[in-house]
């Protein structure tokens, strides 16, 4: 497909198809004066630079990128916690054509392995201090150049070349990135998001925000999470804001954050919010306008942030595939346990309690999954709906609300965990004959998952130390089981399949799971 593309009109609202290339590109002419990005360091200091000086720093990036090896169609690895350096490599891989592939810069190497030998980066970039540990998953691809950089250095020291950069003609479903998510498959998904989502999600996102140059989002969630990418990164991007970067998130500095950056906008998810409310105190001088959120809170904790805040958050909802947040409340008066309404610009049903989205592959809703036809075709209806596989209800005034989810996937503070995947680590213990995992709830991160291990051998079973030791070298830590509970057999339906109820039912106490 061309660079351009007949215009998206979705009700009220008209989209002209572009790249995310072209999108940034048009950001630095119009804006090249204005701020694009701030860098609070580890230390508290902060750089700044505006959209033409950042701009510069990616045309060396991209250099450096071609020095390594990536050519348009190419995959740039990134396992980096945030920093200047991860925004720029993200947009100088999609100005020459090639495509990111984000993972937990905390990850495990079986995951980060897995992840490089799926994508078949040309290039990959690390925390110094984590190296060893990406080395150990670079293995299974050695000709992928590796870099090890000091992710708060801000002077891209360790990522500019001196290579020819010719800015290559872009593709409105060129890939861009390759994010991975937990399903209800042992192995997760690689879901392909292609340079017109970025861009149609940063167009919807920042219609439904409000946002204008003068705006500035404050950024502590994880840039490897498709949130930051797409409700802040994408949507200033489009508007020509500004965005206020942390290096990680932290509940006693988000309000001295907020205020010492003078940012206007956010987005959390709920287990923050709580951690805000339990650890940090009002702050002055917090001008919030607006804060996105993702699941419940009360309405108690609702009311303390809005008046700590300064504005009364709006939940959405999203997935990883339906790019933008497909249903987010409107301004005014927001209800809290609301999702919303239908963002403007997407498309929802709701058929048999399941929230279905509707959009066009490529362009308004993610590419596939990667190299996986047969999990794509299946995600869909016969009709051409998405599945989100989650459940919601209706009012009569068009809001949704959250109804339950799919029973082999946890969320746990925002991020998906399959139970499959982690059932699948426990298994391959050589103590462990079989292994079924549920969630349980909890009151920060939403949900917990609890293991039950059928030991192979009953007279000598595994400890739960041992089965912590097994698990921690293989999994991340939001996927690490908070209690393990040793059982004769699992409980069993007539063809054999596990009546997880019954173990939700026998599961630890939240309190008890997670000090464990």
């Amino acid at each position: 497909m061309s660079s351009t593309a007949d215009p998206v009109r979705i009700g009220s609202f008209a989209h002209s198809p572009a790249s995310f290339a072209d999108v940034w590109a048009r950001a630095v002419d119009q804006r090249p004066d204005s701020t694009f990005l701030v860098f609070e360091r580890p230390d508290g200091s902060a750089a700044s630079w505006t959209y033409e000086q950042f701009d510069a720093a990616v045309g060396d990036v991209a250099a450096g990128l071609i020095q390594r090896g990536v050519v348009p169609g190419g995959s740039v690895h990134l396992a980096l916690a945030n920093s200047p350096a991860f925004v720029a490599l993200w947009l100088a891989a999609n100005r020459l054509g090639a495509w990111i592939v984000s993972s937990d810069p905390m990850g495990k190497a079986p995951e980060l392995a897995d992840h490089i030998g799926r994508t078949r980066p040309e290039a990959g970039f690390c925390a110094a201090d984590r190296a060893d540990v990406y080395r150990q998953a670079a293995a299974c691809r050695p000709e992928m150049a590796v870099t090890e950089l000091d992710e708060a250095d801000d002077s891209f020291s360790m990522l500019v070349g001196s290579a020819r950069v010719d800015w290559p003609a872009v593709a409105l479903t060129d890939r861009a990135a390759v994010m991975f998510t937990s399903g209800t498959t042992g192995r997760p998904k690689g879901v392909e998001i292609t340079q017109a989502n970025y861009a149609f999600c940063g167009h919807v996102m920042a219609e439904r925000a409000e946002l204008a140059p003068r705006d500035r989002h404050l950024v502590v969630l994880p840039l490897f999470h498709a949130n930051a990418q797409y409700y802040s990164f994408a949507s200033a991007i489009w508007a020509g804001a500004s965005v206020a970067l942390m290096p990680a998130f932290s509940a006693r500095g988000f309000l001295r954050q907020a205020a010492r950056h003078r940012a206007t906008c956010a987005s959390l998810f709920a287990a923050p919010m709580r951690m805000i409310l339990a650890r940090g105190e009002p702050s002055g001088g917090v001008g919030l306008r607006h804060c996105w959120y993702a699941q419940n809170i009360a309405e108690d904790q609702y009311e303390t942030l809005a008046k700590w805040f300064g504005c009364r958050p709006r939940q959405l909802y999203g997935m990883t595939e339906t790019v933008p947040a497909v249903l987010t409340e409107p301004p005014g008066d927001p209800v809290a346990s609301s999702m919303g309404r239908v963002t403007p610009g997407c498309r929802v049903t709701v058929r048999h309690g399941e929230v279905l989205v509707g959009g066009e592959p490529g362009l308004t809703l993610f590419a596939g999954y990667l190299d996986d036809p047969e999990t794509t075709a299946a995600s869909f209806t016969a009709d051409g709906w998405f599945r989100t596989g989650d459940q919601a209800r209706v009012d009569a005034d068009g809001r949704h609300y959250f109804g339950g989810r799919h029973s082999d996937v946890l969320k746990l503070a925002g991020e998906n965990v399959s139970v499959v995947e982690v059932e699948s680590v426990l298994a391959s213990h050589p103590a462990v004959l079989e292994a079924a995992v549920v969630g349980v709830p909890d009151p920060v991160r939403d949900e917990v998952p609890v293991a039950f291990v059928v030991p192979a051998d009953a007279a000598r079973p595994p400890s739960d130390g041992e089965l912590a030791s097994w698990c921690q070298k293989r999994l991340a830590k939001a996927k690490l089981p908070r209690s393990f509970t040793l059982v004769e057999e699992l409980p069993r339906t007539s063809v054999g399949k596990i009546r997880k109820f019954l173990l939700r039912q026998d599961a630890k106490a939240p309190q008890e799971a997670t000090r464990r």
